[in-house]
């Protein structure tokens, strides 16, 4: 796990120390079972494509890019308890004081550094 640090609300450096992929952030987004963004969160019309089934428990994701800088996105993808301790947002790259994880999946993030940095590239367009 690459380490981080968090200034204010955000983590301003990328934990790979490059930029990500917006069309592989794109991918982890929309993907149910990777990412599981749309379980709560909507895009825009435009950015549906074949995913037409999208929640309304998260704010929605259109527009966040003009919202909210690469930092502010990455320490939510991170962390978001770091933001709003009572979130239903996954830490995505929290491995300590978890509850009920399976084992499987204990001592792991939901993603990967270049993961974390793939969204945080797609949404930053999302203007």
């Amino acid at each position: 796990m690459a380490s981080y640090r968090i200034d204010g609300d955000e983590v301003r450096a990328s934990l790979t120390g490059a930029a990500g992929d917006a069309g592989r952030g794109r991918s982890i987004v929309l993907n149910r079972s990777e990412g599981a963004c749309l379980l709560c969160h909507s895009l825009p019309p435009s950015e549906l494509g074949a995913e037409p089934f999208m929640g309304n428990l998260a704010p929605s994701l259109a527009g966040v890019g003009s919202r909210m800088t690469a930092g502010q996105l990455r320490l939510r993808m991170i962390d978001s308890t770091r933001i709003n301790s009572a979130t239903i947002m996954p830490a995505y790259y929290r491995i300590e004081g978890l509850n009920q994880v399976a084992l499987a999946y204990r001592g792991k993030p939901v993603l990967s550094a270049e993961q974390i940095e793939d969204v945080v590239a797609y949404l930053r367009q999302l203007k």
